[in-house]
């Protein structure tokens, strides 16, 4: 897997490759790639990119003084983007919400569309059930035994946690790959529980959230109607935000819609990305 130096540290990445648009494809926690593992082989023509951000389940620890802020890791998507020469970027979003803190801080420039999918926005960062996680990650030994309750199904599976995250279930072989690096690392499990803390106030979240007025390009907006994590009101409240915001729906899904709906989604995502001049580029002959 390619990797990238950037200020805080060293990032894996997939690429895809092509002439296709850009598409760059952000993850969860304590997630990596492959939550898009169903939806990238259905955007033919479109060049996706999908870094591994230090949200827990990164393979490299970042460097210790490394800002993994809710800002400081939406800047670090930014730097990304930069670094790699990236422009006319359609920046996507899955549950972690905290990207489009690219656009409150002014460093949007090269992000020609966005789009949401039942992600954190607003105050709900984090959303329900993972403030407790939270909590127990500001405890000293907090990540490591979180991370010891992860391998236990009744745990792993609680229809208020990470089991309600997917109507479907997440494959074991795939969680368990999300959870490996911080299970087997002191210094990611330092690089979590920084990500995991480091919500701002309410106070400052709705503040941010009102900056996001000002991005004046496209936005979808797709919601599931099963959430349990993502209040549906979000997904109309993102929606009408945004100037160019448009609303869609997708039934008989939670959170992670790449798992639960991956051909609508990608059907949605490509209608999107048709109508608003990002074409994909079909093979010749």
């Amino acid at each position: 897997m390619p990797q990238i130096e950037l200020s805080s540290g060293s990032v894996d990445y997939q690429d895809t490759g092509g002439d296709g648009p850009v598409l760059v494809l952000c993850h969860g926690m304590p997630m990596n790639e492959t939550q898009w593992r169903k939806v990238v082989p259905l955007l033919s023509g479109y060049r996706c990119i999908l870094p591994t951000l230090p949200l827990g389940g990164h393979r490299r620890p970042m460097a210790p003084d490394a800002d993994l802020s809710q800002r400081g890791v939406a800047l670090l998507v930014g730097e990304f983007i930069e670094r790699l020469g990236l422009d006319d970027v359609t920046l996507v979003l899955n549950d972690w919400g905290g990207g489009q803190f690219l656009v409150s801080e002014g460093k949007a420039q090269r992000i020609a569309r966005l789009v949401l999918v039942a992600c954190e926005a607003f105050d709900n960062f984090p959303p329900g059930p993972a403030k407790a996680a939270a909590v127990v990650c500001k405890v000293p030994g907090g990540v490591w035994l979180l991370t010891r309750l992860m391998r236990i199904p009744v745990f792993r599976n609680n229809r208020n946690g990470y089991g309600g995250m997917s109507l479907r279930g997440v494959p074991d072989e795939i969680m368990d790959d999300w959870f490996a690096p911080v299970t087997r690392s002191k210094a990611i499990r330092r690089d979590f529980a920084k990500f995991a803390t480091s919500a701002p106030k309410r106070e400052t979240l709705l503040a941010w959230s009102e900056r996001l007025r000002g991005f004046d390009r496209p936005v979808l907006v797709v919601w599931a109607t099963e959430d349990r994590l993502m209040p549906r009101e979000h997904g109309r409240r993102l929606a009408e935000l945004y100037p160019q915001g448009r609303l869609v729906e997708i039934s008989d899904s939670s959170t992670l819609v790449p798992e639960d709906q991956p051909e609508r989604l990608a059907e949605v995502l490509t209608d999107f990305l048709i109508r608003t001049g990002a074409e994909p580029v079909r093979p010749a002959g």
